[in-house]
C-alpha cells in the first residue's frame, strides 16, 4: 500500500530513504521488446548465443537505458505519493553511471533517497532523487542516478 504524505512532510522528506522495493526480473523478452522501440539490436543484448561466445558476460545483457527507464515504474512503487499532486514530469538527469550490467534472467530493485527538493514556482517542486537500482547476488548496483522530477502541487 502506498503511503501518502501532507505537502509539509513531503517538504521535509529530504535526506529520506525509500526502498529498497521489490525484485524484478529482467527477461529476454523484454530486453528484446526494447531492442525493437530504440532501434538497439547490438548483439550483447539480443543474439544469445554470440553474447555467450563473444563477450565476457558469457549471456546477453540488458540496454543500460532499459535499466534506466525502469525507474519510471520501480520508484513510484517505494516512495510515498504527495496530497494534492496534480501530476508530475521528468525533469531531467544530473548525474549518472552505469556500474555493472544487468544480465538477462537477473532481478533488480530500487532504493531511492530525496537529495533536496526546490521550489521553482508556487506550487512547482523540483526534487532531486539519488536512485540505486541493485542487482541480486551482485555487490555493486546496476546504476546509480540523480534524477530530476518536478511535481505540481494544487496549494
Amino acid at each position: 500500500m502506498t503511503m501518502t504524505l501532507s505537502k509539509t512532510d513531503f517538504l521535509n522528506s529530504v535526506g529520506t530513504v525509500y526502498g529498497p522495493g521489490e525484485w524484478f526480473k529482467i527477461d529476454q523478452e523484454r530486453i528484446n521488446k526494447f531492442a525493437e522501440a530504440t532501434d538497439d539490436f547490438q548483439f550483447i543484448h539480443v543474439d544469445p548465443e554470440r553474447a555467450a561466445a563473444e563477450t565476457p558476460f558469457g549471456t546477453t545483457i540488458a540496454h543500460g537505458f532499459l535499466t534506466l527507464s525502469l525507474l519510471a515504474g520501480l520508484v513510484p512503487k517505494i516512495q510515498p505519493k504527495i496530497e494534492n499532486v496534480r501530476m508530475g514530469i521528468n525533469y531531467g538527469i544530473d548525474k549518472l553511471r552505469f556500474l555493472q550490467p544487468v544480465k538477462v534472467d537477473s532481478e533488480i530493485r530500487a532504493s531511492a533517497k530525496i537529495l533536496s527538493i526546490d521550489e521553482k514556482r508556487p506550487g512547482q517542486y523540483l526534487t532531486k532523487t539519488e536512485v540505486t537500482i541493485e542487482i541480486k547476488g551482485e555487490e555493486k548496483p546496476a546504476l546509480i542516478v540523480e534524477w530530476l522530477g518536478m511535481s505540481f502541487v494544487d496549494e
